[in-house]
């Protein structure tokens, strides 16, 4: 397409509310074929959408050509997630249409509202690493960094969740069955991807490998921009497709089902997120997984290369590849493999040149989370690559040895008969980071203590951040117009420019308005929840949520516990000042999770019987709405007055939660764990709420750790625990915990014992302080004004100074 005829279409940028009107008119009828009285709200959604892609056409073409015209480096984001949500209200606010997009829809008689509410969230993942991987998108487009984001197209996500008598249901999410219509298919950038096989060797240190099995990764584009337009990159996903789509030959002897077996089976790899690993049949689906869209992007990445450039010893010079977790950690030997196999390169130039373009961002400190997987699941997988990483670790092996150094077991990517991909990860990359202070620091110490110690400048720590456009401009209207009118809009770009909010803390009119912002929000979610949950909730109590996908360390069955014995105190002095509290849970278990699904079980098993219990007078109130997402985070972080983020101390790496309920005027209750250790350090002491066991009393306890003599010196919490054990919250199954308490009782690795009756503390503490409004509403201003050095716009300028070497254009 030419430069005329692409700037030669109207703008509604330029030209106004009218012209995106007729845009969007001309869609709803020559895009989707519907005759605007007969339209339904999806059918305006979707007209609206292409007419607001339209938009960010020009500018995505401009971005491409000004990438090359200033021949610098690029960065390539791989991540097996990307949790984006919804992506046209985001697409409208940072193209700066969103006043021209509701006076056109109102122009036709459409809310606007309503038709950004009924597009489904892209179920693209699951928690914090996917929406991190998103956020980082819109800082790299918003910064002018040139960037590309790869991951995979899944057909259905994780899985929609619902519950069945409180018990957690799981059916497959559906975001694809209407036009995905910010896409673009790019049916020439398609890659073939092999499984299996033989290799043949061949000359030097090439091999020729013969895969038994291929499928096409078919490559879908999604424009990212950044805010106001200035630039705009590109996510590039991946969808498994067979090579033929049909075998008509089975089909006419009458194996009609095995006819189109081999494209069922190709397409399995991008059917779901994370598919159940519990089985040998569903670990090797997702070895399958990580590898598809990690051949599939580099090879479109040195093809991408190689149109430019034609000597491979630029590449690290030109490419940064950032590896987000465990999941594209085959990237080592898959890249040494195309410069070796398929370029003539030797082994030892093919390393030095994959090891100065990858990068590694380490996301966990626990063991069992660093993804291991058999030697001989590799081997039957990718024949080809065992090999390579055996070579890899022997070039590892005489690297340490030529400065005098030896390395053991620990430290190789194969050992006892398993690939490990933390190691492999770590000793293929240029850079390796932690997401926060204190576990950038764990990570050098526990984890990655030996290869550390072997490669003292490789680890850096980036902390993670949050975009403000999603998260406080978007999400939070109420919020963000007291902040325009107050400060003007400079935060919206420099979020560390909310610091001039500090000041208006100790204004009364501007804590008044504040509180005003805060009720706002809580009302619209007290609809939202009486809508989703049938539980009428009271917008002046305090909402008390913990968001987040279930797991033990991030101790949901801690808050819970806690519920039941503030319960019993309320139960016991019914008389008594209590403050009225909502508490809120909200995230998955994973299919194969049994104790995640048993805690969401006890959750609405206890809610059960709170909610119906008229003596307390609606002061306790649980809710658990099924299906979290990003769009529910939207409505639930605005609203919330105090954020759980209570991990068990050294197990949370960073957490991206905790920052945005900050970021939205919520007080943090937490552990000195993750990033909840820099969030104290800036709004100061006197406006969070830390309680508990600190990383180093973890270790120090864990050795010789009872949780007994803990229940025994706690009668709040062996009354809790009684209660469970003998059906209080479960009259039709009095031993349907026991498999919870008694973790608990003789082992409770997450120490929830240990710091039962801090955290009891620290909610009565809480309690008191929401006693003052005065007070607690200045405490809240300066979470938010505070808040500031968390945006993911700073941590991607830390990304390009310190691992990719790359220069933002803004």
């Amino acid at each position: 397409m030419d430069d005329f005829s692409i700037t030669d279409f109207a703008s509604a940028r330029t030209a106004g509310a009218d012209a995106l009107r007729k845009r969007i008119e001309h869609h709803l009828v020559f895009s989707f074929g519907k005759d605007r009285n007969a339209a339904q709200l999806t059918d305006w959604r979707l007209a609206l959408s292409r007419a607001i892609r339209d938009e960010v056409v020009v500018p995505w073409f401009e971005t491409t050509r000004r990438v090359y015209r200033q021949d610098g480096k690029r960065v390539y984001y791989l991540s097996l997630e990307f949790l984006i949500g919804r992506l046209l209200h985001d697409a409208t606010v940072n193209l700066g249409l969103e006043d021209k997009a509701r006076a056109a829809m109102e122009s036709i008689g459409i809310d606007y509202d309503r038709v950004v509410l009924d597009e489904p969230d892209a179920a693209l993942g699951n928690g914090g690493l996917g929406r991190l991987a998103a956020c980082f998108m819109d800082s790299m487009a918003s910064i002018g960094l040139p960037a590309y984001g790869y991951g995979i197209r899944y057909d259905h996500g994780l899985f929609r969740q619902g519950f069945d008598h409180g018990w957690q249901t799981e059916e497959a999410e559906d975001w694809l069955a209407q036009s995905h219509v910010f896409e673009f298919e790019r049916a020439e950038a398609a890659i073939p991807v092999g499984y299996g096989g033989e290799v043949v060797p061949g000359s030097g240190d090439s091999a020729r490998w013969n895969p038994a099995e291929t499928v096409i990764a078919a490559a879908y584009d999604t424009p990212i921009p950044g805010w106001q337009g200035k630039w705009v990159n590109t996510l590039r996903l991946w969808a498994a497709q067979p090579t033929r789509a049909f075998e008509l030959s089975a089909f006419n002897r009458g194996e009609h089902v095995a006819a189109a077996t081999p494209a069922i089976l190709a397409r399995t790899i991008s059917r779901v997120l994370y598919p159940d690993d519990s089985t040998p049949q569903g670990r090797e689906l997702r070895l399958r997984q990580e590898y598809f869209f990690t051949a599939a992007s580099l090879r479109d990445i040195l093809r991408r290369f190689e149109k430019q450039y034609g000597d491979l010893s630029l590449l690290p010079h030109k490419v940064a590849i950032q590896l987000n977790d465990t999941h594209p950690a085959i990237a080592g030997p898959e890249l040494i493999r195309l410069l070796v196999d398929e370029r003539g390169l030797s082994f030892d130039a093919a390393y030095d040149i994959a090891s100065g373009c990858l990068n590694y961002t380490n996301h966990t400190l626990m063991p069992e989370a660093l993804e291991r997987w058999s030697y001989d699941l590799m081997r039957h997988v990718l024949p080809r690559h065992i090999g390579l990483i055996e070579r890899i670790d022997e070039r590892h092996a005489s690297d340490c040895a030529a400065k005098g150094r030896t390395i053991s077991a620990d430290v190789r990517a194969i050992d006892h008969g398993e690939v490990r991909m933390g190691n492999l990860a770590f000793i293929m990359a240029r850079r390796v980071n932690g997401v926060s202070a204190l576990h950038t620091e764990l990570v050098k110490q526990t984890v990655f203590g030996e290869l550390n110690d072997l490669h003292p400048d490789r680890v850096v720590n980036e902390t993670n951040g949050v975009t403000p456009r999603r998260w406080l401009y978007s999400c939070n209207p109420p919020l963000r117009t007291l902040l325009l009118d107050t400060i003007g809009d400079r935060w919206i770009s420099d979020l560390e420019a909310l610091e001039a909010v500090a000041p208006y803390a100790d204004d009364a009119a501007f804590r008044e308005r504040f509180a005003a912002a805060k009720r706002d929000n809580k009302r619209r979610l007290s609809d939202f929840i009486a809508r989703r949950s049938g539980v009428a909730i009271d917008p002046d109590a305090m909402f008390d949520v913990q968001i987040k996908r279930l797991h033990e360390y991030k101790r949901q069955l801690l808050n819970i516990l806690e519920t039941v014995a503030l319960y019993n105190e309320m139960k016991r002095n019914p008389a008594a000042d209590w403050t009225p509290r909502v508490k809120m849970f909200g995230g998955k278990a994973a299919p194969g999770y049994q104790m995640a699904k048993l805690i969401i079980k006890l959750i609405n098993d206890v809610a059960a019987v709170v909610n119906t219990d008229e003596s307390l007078d609606g002061r306790l109130r649980i809710v658990f709405p099924a299906n979290y997402n990003v769009s529910m985070a939207e409505r639930l972080i605005p609203a919330a007055n105090l954020s759980e983020q209570i991990s068990t101390a050294g197990m949370e790496a960073s957490g991206t939660g905790n920052m945005k309920f900050a970021l939205n005027g919520a007080l943090t209750i937490g552990t000195l764990d993750g990033a909840n250790v820099e969030i104290a350090e800036r709004v100061g002491p006197e406006n969070i709420f830390i309680f508990g066991l600190n990383t180093g009393e973890v270790a120090a306890l864990r050795g010789h750790y009872n949780p007994g003599e803990f229940i025994e010196n706690s009668p709040r919490l062996r009354e809790v625990l009684g209660q469970i054990e003998t059906g209080a919250f479960s009259p039709d199954d009095p031993g349907r915990f026991h498999q919870l308490t008694d973790n608990l009782r003789h082992q409770d690795w997450f120490m929830l014992c240990a710091d039962f009756d801090a955290y009891f503390d620290a909610q009565r503490r809480v309690d008191a302080a929401w006693k003052d409004p005065a007070a607690w509403v200045r405490s809240a201003i300066l979470n938010t004004a505070r808040s500031g050095w968390f945006s993911s716009d700073r941590t991607i300028r830390g990304y390009a100074r310190d691992i990719w070497g790359a220069d933002p254009s803004a």
